[in-house]
């Protein structure tokens, strides 16, 4: 089978997303299964590593949207992204506040979802980059519809052909009968409720102390966390340098590192490049995952 073609983006410019996109391109893993086209500036003129700028910020998102456009159109699979700097962005006069709901308005996606995939662990996050103060007026029982559906619609295509969720609840000890918080019994067990009914098997809300443990030994395939750290600090605690951030509810198959722009060491040559390995790896599998699917209909 031919190689399928995977676009690369080298993320800030000023960070280490070059240095592990070059590292990338030669282990021999990669060279074995896809062919990598690389987005990035070719013009690195008022940028430094380790510096946040503007101009490093316009430089990553332009070579963002291209590769977009690119795969959308066809002309790659799928898109693997190195960090960005959320605040190189904002110097930009950026809107965006990340990657996925970049992704989200240059594809014309009505809802997405960030999930972090390892081998022991899979968590899709119901909120992400928000102060901790807003979650609890975001997380509304529409959000936890369109991600949960999102979360069981999407996995089957990712080879979890009968995805078993659980859901963590938002207060400590899932809010105990209300007396820690009362999210649970207002939003999130009416979304489990609906969930269930429409045929999608999902248990919960459980304390996020322990649901993880549950889904480590294998009672569950992925966990729906409600914010950001809650999700993500697990999958890093047992994976990190090898977990993968995959979106969910795209059109197209994306896929990055389980970390960020690493200032403080770009440029010196000692970055680690095994996420952006294993995010080429997946989103190669996803692709040919995808292949044999359209194959077969």
């Amino acid at each position: 089978m031919k190689r399928p073609r995977i676009a690369l983006t080298v993320g800030d410019p000023a960070g280490i997303g070059p240095e592990i996109v070059d590292k990338a391109l030669h282990d021999v893993r990669v060279q074995r299964v896809c062919e990598p086209v690389i987005y990035g500036p070719k013009n690195l003129t008022g940028i430094k590593p380790g510096i946040v700028s503007a101009a490093a910020g316009l430089a990553a998102y332009q070579a963002i949207v291209s590769a977009v456009e690119d795969t959308v159109a066809g002309r790659v699979a799928a898109v693997v992204t190195a960090p960005i700097n959320k605040l190189a962005f904002s110097q930009a006069g950026l809107p965006w506040k990340g990657h996925t709901d970049l992704l989200s308005n240059l594809t014309s996606s009505k809802q997405v979802a960030m999930m972090f995939w390892s081998d022991r662990l899979k968590v899709i996050l119901a909120t992400a980059h928000l102060p901790l103060a807003k979650v609890p007026t975001v997380l509304t029982r529409e959000l936890l519809d369109g991600i949960i559906t999102i979360a069981a619609q999407e996995l089957p295509a990712l080879g979890i052909l009968n995805p078993r969720l659980a859901m963590a609840g938002l207060n400590p000890h899932a809010g105990e009968g209300d007396v820690l918080g009362d999210e649970e019994t207002r939003i999130v067990v009416p979304a489990i409720t609906a969930a269930r009914t429409a045929g999608i098997e999902i248990s919960g809300p459980f304390p996020a102390d322990t649901v993880y443990l549950s889904a480590l030994r294998g009672d569950f395939d992925a966990v729906v966390a409600c914010y950001h750290d809650q999700g993500i600090i697990p999958v890093k605690l047992i994976a990190f340098g090898k977990a993968v951030n995959v979106t969910l509810g795209l059109p197209i198959i994306r896929t990055s590192v389980d970390h960020g722009t690493a200032f403080d060491i770009a440029g010196r040559g000692v970055a680690d490049a095994s996420s952006m390995v294993e995010a080429i790896l997946l989103a190669t599998q996803f692709v040919l995952m995808k292949s044999t699917r359209e194959d077969q209909q």
